[in-house]
């Protein structure tokens, strides 16, 4: 057999064991994701769950002083450029206790999806999160589907695998 069609026969085992794993995580977390209201950065404006049902969505917790969380923000640019047209989204929600620090830390970053500000650290309890980088696959119904901790290289093309699958379940 030649060498890149074993990879590609291991590529494809790895794609059927993330979607099986997905499926059986999607269904014991099945649970409504709890809401939230929180401000924008630099926007003058709020953004609450509301806002982004009917779209599957990567609820990402993040700080400027995580290393793994300046590795994820830019793979999260390119995961939205991707789905978005498909009906992803990527909201980022900053634990930073100084609102500076997240500016400072995103002055020459590119990233387009909504960066939120949870100043009074609320959200992180309702949702659990324990470390940083937290993040929380939502489907279009705003159901907790699977959740992703730590960011390492590799995780994009799994998390696109996810979504794909959110993305298409939920077109049927």
């Amino acid at each position: 057999m030649p060498e890149n069609a074993v990879s590609e026969v291991g590529l494809l085992k790895l794609g059927l064991c993330v979607v099986v794993v997905f499926l059986v995580k999607a269904t014991a977390l099945a649970q409504p994701a709890p809401d939230f209201e929180l401000p924008v950065l630099d926007q003058g404006y709020t953004l609450n769950l509301a806002d982004v049902k009917g779209k599957v969505v990567y609820l990402d917790f993040w700080a400027s002083w995580c290393a793994p969380c300046a590795l994820s923000l830019p793979e999260l640019e390119k995961l939205r450029a991707r789905f978005h047209d498909q009906g992803f989204e990527v909201v980022a929600i900053n634990l930073d206790s100084s609102l500076e620090d997240a500016r400072r830390f995103l002055k020459d970053k590119n990233i387009s999806y909504p960066i939120l500000f949870d100043q009074n650290q609320v959200t992180p309890e309702r949702y659990g999160v324990a470390g940083m980088p937290t993040a929380f696959l939502l489907d279009r119904q705003g159901q907790l589907r699977d959740t992703h901790t730590g960011f390492k290289k590799g995780d994009t093309e799994k998390l696109a695998i996810i979504i794909q699958q959110l993305l298409r379940d939920e077109e049927s």
